[in-house]
């Protein structure tokens, strides 16, 4: 969510990228929440393999958030341009892992895994960014008060990208940290066999597939 720039510090002298919330949409309280909200939320987590939050503002009324720049390339360019081999699917699911591990320690769920929100950067090293629909489970809800907004918390509202939705997920149940398991699950599978396990001809029929048959399995797939 947002529109992103490439700029240069110049205290610092280094790249970041800019995310702002188009001005048209700067009323629609939900959206505006979800962009705080993500900053919050991402700012407290330090690690390696998550993308970094420099800093939270405003620009002629426009809210911004400033990350670090990956220099690099999405997860979904790498697996259209030059699908990975099995060392390097196994490299790269090894470290969302490892940034999924921290955000669930510190009670988050990021609801939007796949492969547009992976990046990889020149050196092998792996970022999840665009926590803009991450859900605080209870128990750490009271550390971003604000957080507990009609987005975050509603029952039967639908937030994330269909083809890599939990079953509960697509019905707008009640969800946890498996949900970003299933995702990285579909994934895992989109980087061995270079397509979705579950498709169909509508969203219906995909948010129908999970909880009604199984997908085929990965190593029957045929890479184009």
């Amino acid at each position: 969510m947002g529109e992103v720039y490439l700029a240069r510090d110049t205290e610092l002298g280094r790249l970041v990228a800019l995310k702002f919330l188009p001005a048209d949409v700067s009323s629609d309280r939900q959206r505006m929440q979800r962009f705080t909200n993500e900053a919050k939320i991402v700012s407290s987590l330090n690690h390696p393999n998550i993308l970094t939050i420099f800093e939270v503002g405003e620009i002629d009324g426009t809210r911004f958030i400033a990350t670090e720049y990956v220099d690099g390339i999405t997860l979904r360019q790498h697996i259209n341009d030059n699908p990975p081999e099995l060392k390097s699917i196994c490299d790269i699911a090894l470290q969302i892992c490892n940034a999924l591990e921290a955000a669930h320690s510190a009670g988050i769920v990021h609801r939007d895994i796949k492969p547009e929100n992976i990046m990889l950067r020149k050196d092998g090293i792996v970022k999840v960014l665009d926590f803009g629909l991450a859900k605080l489970s209870q128990e750490n809800s009271s550390l971003f008060p604000e957080a507990e907004t009609l987005a975050f918390t509603e029952p039967g509202l639908v937030f994330g990208t269909i083809s890599y939705m939990s079953p509960e997920q697509a019905r707008g149940q009640k969800i946890d940290q498996r949900t970003d398991i299933f995702s990285l699950g579909v994934v895992l599978y989109e980087m061995i066999a270079v397509r979705i396990p579950f498709e169909g001809a509508t969203a219906s029929d995909i948010l129908v597939c999970p909880g009604s048959r199984a997908g085929a399995p990965a190593a029957s797939a045929t890479r184009g």
